[in-house]
């Protein structure tokens, strides 16, 4: 199964080579890598937790797996909840070898934070150009921050979909898998890690 035109609101057609090239035309600048492998490792992330969320067979798994959350960095990322280490591999590797295969719709999740700093940045954006407009009192000010919210709640889903697929998010064509290790936070919750490294795709095509 490939992503669909309906699954972007624009045309998405990623190319296996294209963080390698990047990296070989662009590797003198600073912080680069890092960069790349931080966007591939977010939509393995999200991706991750789509196939844990899918998984899911009763109502007490579906609540568990949706209250699974992540946070990717440059090594790897962290999901955070009460899952099982054969879980997080299963679903990781699973994750990777669809969004390579072309189902790239999963590198977008709806509960994303960039969805959310979207919203906030339309917010405030549309607030403050709606009150350059309306009149100065707090009732005229307060209806436009009113309309601007509800504008901003409207473009938010579309928007966000746009700033994970071509900002935030990468196809994962690059990273290996390595361990993966639990441990639990400072209150007691399971946190798992999926390292991960940079392979060359060059190297292996």
């Amino acid at each position: 199964m490939t992503a669909s035109s309906s699954d972007f609101p624009i045309p998405f057609a990623p190319r296996a080579v294209q963080d390698t090239e990047t990296l070989q035309q662009l590797g003198f600048l600073p912080g680069l890598k890092e960069l790349l492998l931080v966007r591939q490792v977010h939509a393995l992330e999200h991706a991750t937790v789509a196939v844990l969320e899918a998984a899911a067979q009763t109502p007490a798994d579906r609540q568990r797996l949706e209250g699974v959350s992540g946070l990717s960095t440059d090594r790897g990322f962290y999901l955070y909840g009460a899952v099982e280490s054969g879980e997080v591999r299963q679903a990781a590797q699973q994750a990777q070898q669809r969004l390579v295969s072309g189902e790239w719709q999963l590198a977008v999740h709806p509960r994303c934070g960039t969805n959310l700093s979207v919203g906030m940045a339309l917010t405030l954006g549309l607030g403050a150009g709606m009150g350059l407009f309306l009149p100065k009192n707090p009732i005229g000010q307060a209806m436009g921050f009113g309309v601007a919210a509800i504008a901003a709640s409207a473009l938010t889903p579309d928007l966000g979909k746009l700033a994970q697929q071509y900002l935030t998010t990468a196809i994962p064509f690059n990273l290996g898998i390595d361990e993966i290790t639990a441990s639990r936070d400072r209150l007691g919750h399971p946190v798992h890690f999926v390292r991960v490294h940079w392979v060359d795709v060059e190297a292996v095509l």
